[in-house]
């Protein structure tokens, strides 16, 4: 009862700020039996005996280390479809945005043929077993980035078939970086079918992380250290040049990378001249690629995600506007129904953000990258 009182009292609030609340981030845990089942037969009679191999280990860091986060703690059960309509209604959230989570670390699959097979069945789940529960769930796919040409038929078939939104990008453990030409066909098909590209972080290997004692630095670095790297990527490679449609969404890892981004491009494009052949993508020694990069802001194709308790966020707007960030719950992960609330509550009630600001990043913004 006292949860129906804090629902109702918490939409009463949201109602009179004239401000509602999307998700722009949230996470399934995966049902790995589940996918299994909608997996080929030569496949499913392999993976059924071992389910929880059907995507490899995040990275060597998460594991071996006295760690726990709220959800432990509180002895939480893993969080389904039920749960999870049940969180949107407690939290007075209009509706979530879902990105997996064991599924974080399918850039690690190394053949080929499997990633085709584990992301076309881990999709199909998804559908089934969220898209088709709750009418305020939204997908977003995974795609076999090991081979992009299967990734661009997934990409279609997941947008057109499947109805999600858009495709999930690793922010490590492709052999690649994002901006890379191998992967421009997947770009090209996004900007064909009008959906969204998000990097993703989730595993922090082969970040210069991987000797370090303490998970909490680990956590805090690996995040945006993934979406600045793969930033650098795709703006020093002319993406957004090369497909002028394109969305791209650089979500979990806050919002202070982007300043840094935008800091450090800029001293050293002023003082390092690398030679670009007339005619090739990237930016010239006469583009300031922090200028550069809030002209896709501006132009509602770089997207941020971000929580409600960003320390950089008042700065962040004053350097590049609210256009880009939108709310990222990141439940079930490291946060519980009370810290939701919580946090949702201190936002509207910031002293620091403008009603412009709180609107953009509560709903409006993520209403313009997924295009609800």
């Amino acid at each position: 009862m006292s949860n129906a009182v804090s629902s109702q009292e918490r939409g009463e609030s949201f109602e009179k700020a004239g401000i509602k609340v999307i998700d722009g981030d949230g996470h399934i845990i995966e049902d790995a039996q589940g996918i299994v089942s909608f997996m080929p037969p030569e496949y499913r009679e392999v993976f059924e005996l071992k389910p929880d191999t059907i995507f490899p280990p995040l990275d060597h860091l998460h594991a071996g280390r006295a760690v726990q986060t709220p959800p432990d703690r509180d002895r939480r059960p893993p969080v389904g479809p039920e749960g999870w309509s049940a969180f949107l209604s407690d939290a007075g959230i209009e509706k979530t945005v879902l990105y997996p989570t064991r599924a974080l670390a399918y850039g690690h699959v190394q053949s080929l043929d499997y990633a085709a097979v584990v992301a076309r069945a881990y999709n199909d789940w998804l559908a089934k077993t969220y898209l088709e529960a709750d009418d305020r769930f939204h997908g977003i796919a995974i795609i076999p980035m090991q081979d992009p040409e299967e990734a661009v038929k997934e990409l279609r078939r997941a947008v057109t078939e499947l109805g999600m939104l858009g495709a999930m990008m690793p922010s490590n453990g492709l052999p690649h970086l994002l901006g890379a030409k191998p992967y421009w066909p997947i770009y090209e098909e996004a900007e064909r079918l009008g959906c969204v590209l998000s990097v993703h972080g989730g595993a922090h290997d082969n970040f210069g992380l991987d000797h370090l004692n303490w998970y909490v630095p680990v956590h805090a670095l690996g995040h945006p250290w993934g979406q600045a790297v793969n930033c650098a990527s795709i703006v020093y490679n002319g993406i957004f040049d090369q497909f002028p449609g394109i969305k791209i969404g650089f979500l979990e890892g806050g919002v202070a990378w982007l300043l840094l981004c935008l800091e450090r491009f800029h001293a050293s494009h002023e003082t390092h001249f690398q030679h670009l052949p007339e005619g090739a993508p990237g930016l010239r020694e006469d583009q300031r690629p922090d200028r550069y990069i809030i002209e896709q802001i501006h132009a509602g194709r770089f997207f941020i995600g971000c929580e409600t308790e960003e320390l950089t966020m008042p700065f962040a707007i004053k350097i590049v506007g609210n256009q880009p960030f939108f709310y990222s719950s990141d439940f079930p992960h490291e946060v519980t129904l009370a810290s939701c609330r919580a946090d949702i509550h201190e936002l509207l009630e910031s002293e620091e953000l403008t009603e412009d600001d709180k609107i953009g990043i509560m709903s409006a913004n993520a209403e313009r990258f997924y295009g609800f």
